[in-house]
């Protein structure tokens, strides 16, 4: 594989470094932000985030789709980075409601432009998938610790100024956007005319794959439901930040291991793995009764998102054509978002109707169908022929 090809994964994963660390210095206290400065009602707070979220996860497979068909991948790449950048100061320039949702619906439209198109050029640049998802997923996660941590840091700074924190974050935001400009390169190919959305030409094992992710995801609730349960279990509310950087911190550390794991030993695997990490995870928040307990959990928590996220993106790309690689992550990507919706509406009434180890319960199950269903996904020698 040529080197300057490399080079894409390298400047893509400081792209997600960079765009991260603006994204997690705003999102963690954009509710509180709404809450207290613009006095937004909690509802409304949940139904921009949702709307928000869902118009990301439709719009990923026509993203995906549409470069297969132009083969411009950069193209959507940096339209996505660009108008999620744009939005970063139009946070800290907002005074209402409205002007607010319209910057989170803006920056998640970015998002579902751009997450397939990249997934699709890093699958095209590079030989060992696995390997190289892995590098992305932990750029990503490292600069979503940053993020986290430069928050704590400029709100006690600057004293509850939100506006300031949103103004600083512009900064990695808008070099990211740079980044993508002058140090991504489309890979060339012929293009595609006659390209139709459609599962049509996908494999019975790209299908099945994709139904074993919706299985998992559909039990794949929230993480807001994790620091509940250590809420509930008396981790003090000033230690929550923290315990989600533990999961963030091994979620960074064990992403490139799995991927290269995973080239090594096969996809299959390493997800039978992270599925049934996921499931122990969730049986034993379900059962413990100590905080000291929570904070192993979330070490594991952060394990097991890492071996599944970075992996699944690998597989999807062995198991899709040549020619559809976009078209397959974005129909990934989409259905796994769309999962995830239900699977917290599950999840929160298990919690209100039944109790927090139904909730648990429940993720655990369908954690341990997703292992089975994988058993049932041909991929021959996929993932284990990388090798050079």
């Amino acid at each position: 594989m040529k080197k300057d090809l490399r080079k894409n994964v390298i400047a893509l994963g400081w792209v997600s470094f960079l765009m991260d660390t603006s994204s997690e210095m705003i999102f963690p206290i954009l509710p509180l932000f709404l809450a207290n400065v613009l006095g937004i009602p909690k509802a409304f707070i949940g139904i921009i985030e949702g709307i928000a979220e869902s118009s990301s996860s439709v719009l990923k497979v026509f993203s995906g789709w549409l470069s297969d068909k132009i083969r411009k991948r950069k193209s959507l790449i940096l339209l996505g980075y660009g108008l999620s950048a744009v939005t970063k100061p139009l946070f800290a320039l907002s005074t209402n409601i409205f002007e607010v949702f319209s910057a989170r619906f803006i920056d998640r439209l970015g998002k579902g432009i751009r997450d397939a198109p990249r997934d699709a050029l890093i699958s095209e640049s590079v030989k060992k998938k696995g390997k190289w998802f892995g590098f992305h997923r932990m750029m990503d996660t490292s600069g979503a610790v940053l993020g986290t941590i430069l928050a704590f840091f400029l709100l006690k700074w600057f004293v509850k100024e939100y506006r300031s924190v949103f103004w600083i974050a512009t900064i990695p935001a808008f070099l990211a956007v740079f980044v993508v400009l002058f140090f991504v390169k489309d890979v060339k190919h012929k293009i595609s005319k006659k390209l139709k959305l459609s599962l049509k030409g996908f494999s019975k094992s790209y299908k099945m794959f994709i139904l074993t992710s919706i299985v998992f995801n559909l039990g794949n609730f929230s993480y807001a439901f994790f620091i509940l349960r250590a809420e509930n279990l008396g981790v003090s509310n000033v230690l929550i930040p923290i315990i989600y950087l533990v999961y963030n911190i091994f979620y960074a550390v064990f992403s490139m291991p799995a991927g290269i794991l995973s080239d090594k030993f096969g996809r299959k695997r390493l997800l039978m793995i992270g599925y049934l990490i996921f499931a122990l995870t969730c049986f034993s928040f379900a059962f413990i009764n100590l905080p000291i307990f929570a904070w192993i959990l979330f070490a594991f928590y952060g394990i097991q998102i890492a071996i599944v996220n970075g992996v699944s993106r690998a597989f999807v790309s062995d198991l899709s054509p040549q020619n559809k690689k976009g078209t397959a992550m974005g129909i990934y990507h989409t259905s796994v978002g769309l999962s995830l919706l239900p699977a917290s509406v599950i999840a929160g009434a298990l919690w209100d109707f039944f109790g927090v180890t139904a909730t648990f319960l429940y993720g655990g199950i369908l954690g341990i169908l997703a292992s089975i269903l994988i058993l049932f996904v041909r991929s021959d020698k996929v993932g284990q022929t990388n090798k050079k």
